[in-house]
């Protein structure tokens, strides 16, 4: 008997935010936008890949305690006050580097942050690997419309309720012998 594993993938959100030439040109006229379409993103990949998606963003213009919420079917995390995406990010890490069920990815750009998630047993990805899976998600998630669309405007048929058929069969023998 074979054990999945699940994988989870860790996004340094604001890391990829600057590191993505369409977001980091939105970052600079609205920053919620650019987030936005980050979450959007990593919705679509996880659609597609299968992979778990936490983003995680540094407490930017928020005080307090660590935040969460699920967009999307995405983990989104506010760090607290004062933890930096690259803390929480490490620290979820090292709780996780035992757990044999598990294949973390880590997304982010900075050089030292790969290195230490990679220290610590996981896997990194860099933001233009993850910029180009995301892409060949957005592809196949096109594909996979318009062959429904298609699929759809060939059909011949009607669903009909099984409870529906069945009285148009009755009719239909009851047409059939001069009723």
């Amino acid at each position: 008997m074979s054990i999945l594993k699940r994988e989870l993938l860790l996004v340094d959100g604001y890391n990829i935010i600057g590191a993505w030439p369409h977001l980091r040109s939105l970052r600079d006229v609205d920053f919620e936008q650019a987030r936005n379409l980050l979450i959007e993103a990593m919705a679509e990949y996880q659609a597609v890949s299968g992979k778990e998606v936490t983003i995680v963003f540094d407490a930017h213009m928020r005080y307090g305690r660590e935040s969460k919420e699920k967009r999307s079917r995405v983990d989104v995390v506010y760090t607290k006050e004062n933890e930096t995406a690259d803390e929480w990010i490490e620290r979820r890490a090292h709780e996780l580097v035992d757990d044999r069920l598990i294949t973390l990815f880590v997304a982010t750009n900075d050089f030292t942050e790969q290195w230490v998630i990679f220290g610590q047993g996981a896997l990194r990805v860099p933001a233009t690997e993850l910029l180009k899976d995301w892409k060949h998600a957005k592809t196949l998630i096109e594909q996979q419309r318009l062959s429904l669309e298609k699929e759809q405007a060939n059909r011949k048929t009607i669903d009909i309720p099984p409870h529906i058929q069945a009285k148009f069969e009755e009719m239909r023998r009851r047409k059939s012998k001069g009723d």
